[in-house]
């Protein structure tokens, strides 16, 4: 009779163990938050952006890339041309985009150039240049009649200094044959404070006077071709003048002209005066008396012309 109460107590002990083994695991799991009641958010750690710029940065959607740096505008050279070092070259192939390459020409007098290695470039023309790559792209194989194509993107090897009253004193370089008139055009000389005669002093040491007006009309060798290496200047107006003083109607400073005489400087002066000679004339040449001067006696920058009096 009692075997009953016992099986169903058995059954309650287990169900009491069973519930207690889950119990732990119940209490560790989180509850649902009331209907209604507020929710509350776990806090996020905030990330710091990366700058723009950085390793790793992305732009942003439909933000526009950075321009890259125009390539230099191509140096205007005539077929004559040298290639010199330190002058730097752009080479290409007609209808390719695989050999596309800017050289600077080496101490060595070279370029280097891929699938060629080192080519000599120093004292050819842009054209001469070209052939000789052409014609080894074509005898190595790499491509079949290859045109190359050469253009000049800096000139470092070839420049003239340009001295004293010009608009635009400086280095120039040579990037073509210029004749001593074309360097005077290209950097403005005669401002104003400029003299009428230009020095050319060539590599070697060599000076010779030119002047405005010879470089004008251009005959002979009367202008020049511009070497590199030539240094050229333009004095000051006052230093190419001179001075007559005495028995002149208006004695003072006045430039010295091509070819001047002693009896043009005393036009220059006004003429003589009343008690004016032309057989007094002295000329003081750096502190030194100029012997037998005459009417037709030149006169040079820096001299003084001196007119006497005449006896009676």
């Amino acid at each position: 009779m009692w075997e009953a109460p016992i099986r169903t107590l058995r059954s309650l002990t287990a169900a009491i163990l069973l519930f207690g083994s889950f119990a732990p695991a119940y209490a560790q799991t989180p509850k649902a938050p009331p209907i209604g009641a507020p929710v509350r958010s776990t806090p996020i750690t905030p990330i710091n952006p990366i700058p723009p710029g950085a390793p790793g940065a992305t732009a942003a959607p439909g933000a526009a890339p950075d321009a890259a740096a125009p390539a230099p505008a191509p140096v205007i050279v005539d077929e004559a041309f040298v290639l010199g070092i330190g002058d730097a070259v752009d080479i290409g192939v007609l209808g390719r985009t695989d050999f596309n390459n800017r050289a600077r020409i080496s101490t060595e007098g070279t370029i280097l150039l891929p699938l060629l290695g080192k080519v000599k470039a120093l004292g050819l023309t842009t054209a001469q240049l070209a052939q000789q790559i052409q014609d080894a792209l074509a005898k190595g194989g790499f491509y079949s009649n290859p045109v190359v194509r050469i253009e000049v993107s800096g000139v470092a090897s070839r420049y003239a200094t340009v001295l004293g009253n010009v608009a635009t004193p400086g280095l120039l370089p040579l990037d073509r044959t210029y004749h001593l008139s074309d360097i005077i055009a290209r950097v403005g000389a005669h401002t104003g404070e400029g003299s009428s005669v230009v020095v050319l002093t060539r590599a070697d040491g060599s000076s010779k006077k030119y002047s405005m007006e010879d470089l004008a009309m251009g005959a002979g060798g009367a202008d020049p071709v511009v070497m590199a290496g030539d240094k050229i200047y333009v004095p000051a107006a006052t230093s190419e003048v001179f001075y007559i003083s005495g028995q002149v109607r208006t004695p003072g400073p006045f430039p010295v002209s091509k070819e001047l005489t002693v009896r043009e400087a005393i036009a220059r002066g006004g003429g003589l005066t009343e008690m004016g000679s032309e057989k007094k004339v002295k000329i003081y040449r750096k502190n030194v008396a100029v012997k037998d001067v005459k009417l037709d006696t030149k006169v040079e920058p820096g001299d003084i012309v001196e007119v006497g009096e005449r006896l009676f």
